[in-house]
C-alpha cells in the first residue's frame, strides 16, 4: 500500500510538471523580472532591447522570438527529476498518513489531520528535491543573461555536477528553507483542499465520483496553493538564481534579506509578482496531477 501510493503520485506528478512546464518557466521569467542590477549580478535585465515588468503572453512570446521553441522547456529534464523526488516522496508520505489518520468508523480524515499530513510530506519532501528545483530554476532563467554570461548547463545532472564542483556541495541545498516553507504551504493547501472539496461536493451529491468533480476540486485546490506560496516561490526563486562571485558578498543574505530588498525596491505587491501564471500553471498542473493519479489509481487498484 505505502509503496503503491509512492508509484501513483510519481506517475502523476511527473506528467503533469513535464506538460506544464512552459508556464512554470515564464512564472519564473516573470518573478526575476524588476530587480535591481546591484541585486542581480547574473540576471540580463540590463541587457539593450530588454522590457522590464511586461505580462505572461508578452514573456511567452519574446521567449519564443528571441530564444526559439525548445526555450519553452528549458529545464524539462531538472523538472522530471524534481517531480520524481520531491512529488514523488510527498505524494506517497501524504498517501501513508492519509491511510493512518483516516477514522475507520466514519472512513473520513478531518481537515486538520489533512493539512498537517500535508505541512509533514510536503517538508520532507521538498528537502530530497531541492538540488533538482535549484537546477531547474538555473536552468529556465538562462536565457535572461547575455550569452557571455549563460551558464548554458546541458542537463540537470551538468547542473548538479557544476555547481557541486564549482560552488560547494552545499549550493545544491541554496534557498532550501524556502522550498521547504512553500512545499509544505503548497501540499498542505493542494492535497488537503482537493481531497476535502472533493468529499464535501460527493457528501452533498453535487456531482458524482467522476472526471468533473476530479477537474472542479482540482482546479479549486490550484487557486488556493497559488494564493498561499505565491510570496514564498518569489522568493524562492530569487534567492535560488543569484550568483554568488569569490571575495563579494551575496546578492542576499537569505530569505528575510531577499524579502525586505525585494518589498524595499519594488513594493508590497512584487511578492505576487507572476501570480497570473503561476495561477495559469497552477490551475493546469493540479487538474493534471489529480486527474491523471486518479485514472492511475483505477489501473493500478488491483495490484
Amino acid at each position: 500500500m505505502g509503496v503503491k501510493g509512492f508509484v501513483e503520485g510519481g506517475i502523476a506528478s511527473i506528467v503533469a510538471g513535464c506538460s506544464t512546464h512552459p508556464l512554470d518557466l515564464i512564472k519564473v521569467r516573470m518573478q526575476l523580472q524588476g530587480e535591481t542590477p546591484a541585486l542581480r549580478p547574473a540576471y540580463a535585465g540590463s541587457v539593450p532591447g530588454s522590457i522590464p515588468r511586461v505580462g505572461p503572453i508578452s514573456v511567452g512570446v519574446r521567449i519564443f522570438q528571441t530564444e526559439g521553441i525548445p526555450a519553452l522547456f528549458s529545464g524539462v529534464s531538472a523538472t522530471v527529476l524534481r517531480q520524481t523526488l520531491y512529488s514523488t516522496t510527498r505524494m506517497g508520505i501524504y498517501d501513508i498518513l492519509k491511510t493512518k489518520w483516516t477514522e475507520p468508523e466514519s472512513g473520513h480524515m478531518p481537515l486538520v489531520r489533512k493539512i498537517a499530513a500535508g505541512l509533514i510530506a510536503g517538508g520532507i519532501g521538498a528537502a530530497v528535491g531541492n538540488p533538482a528545483d535549484v537546477a531547474m530554476v538555473r536552468m529556465q532563467a538562462d536565457g535572461r543573461l547575455p550569452v557571455s554570461e549563460r551558464r548554458n548547463y546541458s542537463s540537470v545532472i551538468d547542473a548538479i555536477k557544476r555547481m557541486s564542483k564549482q560552488e560547494g556541495v552545499t549550493s545544491l541545498w541554496r534557498g532550501s528553507s524556502l522550498t521547504v516553507n512553500r512545499a509544505m504551504i503548497v501540499t498542505a493547501s493542494q492535497l488537503a483542499s482537493y481531497d476535502q472539496i472533493k468529499e464535501t461536493i460527493l457528501a452533498n451529491d453535487v456531482m458524482k465520483d467522476g472526471l468533473g468533480t476530479h477537474v472542479t476540486a482540482s482546479f479549486a485546490a490550484g487557486f488556493v496553493a497559488s494564493v498561499a506560496s505565491n510570496p514564498i516561490d518569489v522568493i524562492k526563486t530569487r534567492v535560488m538564481n543569484m550568483r554568488v562571485e569569490a571575495g563579494k558578498p551575496p546578492p542576499y543574505s537569505g530569505a528575510l534579506d531577499c524579502a525586505m530588498k525585494t518589498v524595499k525596491s519594488e513594493g508590497l505587491m512584487a511578492l505576487y509578482k507572476g501570480f497570473i501564471p503561476t495561477i495559469s500553471r497552477q490551475g493546469p498542473f493540479t487538474v493534471v496531477l489529480f486527474v491523471t493519479l486518479e485514472q492511475v489509481r483505477k489501473v493500478l487498484k488491483d495490484f
